[in-house]
C-alpha cells in the first residue's frame, strides 16, 4: 500500500520570505561569544568574470585583514538573488553588498545612471574611469542615499558587443529582432529606434530566451557572452562596442552605520583593491574572450568598419538628445567635460 502524500507547504510570496529574512537576522544572539559579523555579497554572473574574481577577492582581503571580525560569503550566478529582486532585498536586510549594473539603478529610482547606457558615449575605458572616477562618479554615488542604498564604488566590465542570429552592420538589419535588454529606458529606446523590439528579461534567463527563441538578439561585454556560452545559441557576433556596462558596489546605510569606524576603514580599503584588480581584469578578460570566441567553431564575428559604426552612432543620436532633455542637460554636459577630447 503506498504511503500516504504529505500535504506540500503553501508557497510564500517572494516579499514574506524577504521578510523572514529581515525577522531572523534582527534576533538577538544568544549569550557566548560575539559572533563576526556577517557579509552577503550576491551578484548575477559567473565567478570567472570581472564581477566575479572582484568580488572574490574582497573576500580573501577582507578574511585576511580582519581577525575573524567579518566574514564575507559571496553568492554568484543568482544564487541569492537575481536581477529582479537584489535591490529589494539590500533595502529589506536580506543581504548587505550587491554590484548591480548600472542600467539596474535607473529603475530603482536613481534616472540619472541611465547616462552610462547611452550609445556611443564613450570610445574607450580610460574616458569612463574619467567619469566614474572623478566628481561626475562621486555625485551619482551620493544621489543613491534617496534610495536607502550608500554607493561604495565603481566597475568596469568593458563595452557591449551585439549577438543575434545575423549579422548586425547596419541600422537596417535590426529590423523586426526581438532584442534582450536590462531595465532601462535608455536601452529600450535604443533598441526601438533601431525598429527592434526590447525584451527586458534577468540575465540569468536571458541563455534559455536565446535559445527557445523568445528574444533574437542580446547585448553583452565579451566576457559575459563566453562565460554564459552564448556562442552555442548566436551564430553571429557583431563587434558594435556600442555601449559601456559597469557596476556601482552598494551597501544599505544601515549597515555600513552599524560597522565599527575601524571596519568600515577596512571594508572600503579592501573594495578599493578589489575593485581596482576588478578593473584590471576587465580589460585583460576582454581581450583573451575575443581571442576564444574567434575561434569558436560555429561563430562568426564581426569586425565594423569605422563608416558602419558612424552611421550607428548617427542613427542612435536622438536617443541621447532625449535623455538630455527628459533627465537633465547638465548631467550630460558635465559627463561630456569629463571626458578628455585630446
Amino acid at each position: 500500500m503506498a504511503a500516504p502524500r504529505l500535504p506540500t507547504a503553501p508557497r510564500l510570496p517572494r516579499r514574506t520570505v524577504l521578510g523572514l529574512a529581515c525577522a531572523v537576522l534582527g534576533a538577538p544572539v544568544l549569550a557566548g561569544a560575539v559572533p563576526p559579523v556577517l557579509l552577503r555579497f550576491s551578484h548575477v554572473v559567473a565567478p570567472d568574470t570581472p564581477k566575479g574574481q572582484m568580488a572574490l577577492r574582497f573576500q580573501s582581503l577582507v578574511h585576511e585583514r580582519a581577525g575573524g571580525r567579518i566574514r564575507v560569503e559571496v553568492f554568484p550566478d543568482s544564487r541569492l538573488w537575481g536581477d529582479d529582486d537584489e535591490v529589494e532585498a539590500l533595502r529589506l536586510g536580506a543581504v548587505e553588498m550587491l554590484a548591480p549594473s548600472l542600467s539596474k539603478f535607473g529603475m530603482a529610482g536613481v534616472p540619472e545612471f541611465e547616462v552610462f547606457d547611452l550609445p556611443y558615449l564613450f570610445t574607450d575605458l580610460a574616458q569612463v574611469r574619467r567619469v566614474t572616477q572623478g566628481a561626475v562618479g562621486r555625485g551619482l554615488l551620493e544621489r543613491l542615499a534617496r534610495q536607502q542604498m550608500r554607493g561604495l564604488g565603481f566597475l568596469d566590465n568593458g563595452f557591449k558587443q551585439m549577438s543575434a542570429t545575423r549579422a548586425l552592420r547596419t541600422p537596417a538589419d535590426y529590423r523586426g529582432l526581438r532584442v534582450r535588454v536590462q531595465a532601462s529606458r535608455v536601452l529600450g529606446e535604443q533598441v526601438r529606434a533601431l525598429g527592434a523590439q526590447p525584451v527586458v528579461l534577468p540575465f540569468g534567463e536571458t541563455p534559455r530566451a536565446l535559445a527557445s527563441g523568445v528574444v533574437d538578439a542580446a547585448e553583452n561585454p565579451l566576457s559575459n557572452f563566453l562565460t554564459q556560452g552564448l556562442a552555442a545559441r548566436q551564430p553571429h557576433l557583431t563587434l558594435t562596442q556600442h555601449g559601456y556596462l559597469g557596476y556601482a558596489v552598494v551597501t544599505h546605510p544601515r549597515f555600513w552605520a552599524s560597522l565599527a569606524r575601524a571596519d568600515r576603514a577596512l571594508v572600503d580599503d579592501a573594495l578599493a583593491e578589489a575593485l581596482a584588480h576588478g578593473n584590471r581584469l576587465a580589460e585583460a578578460l576582454d581581450r583573451q574572450a575575443l581571442a576564444t570566441l574567434r575561434q569558436t567553431p560555429g561563430l562568426q564575428v564581426h569586425a565594423l568598419s569605422a563608416t558602419e559604426r558612424e552611421a550607428l552612432r548617427r542613427h542612435l543620436r536622438p536617443v541621447v538628445d532625449g535623455f538630455g532633455r527628459s533627465v537633465g542637460a547638465g548631467l550630460l554636459r558635465d559627463l561630456l567635460r569629463a571626458i578628455p577630447t585630446g
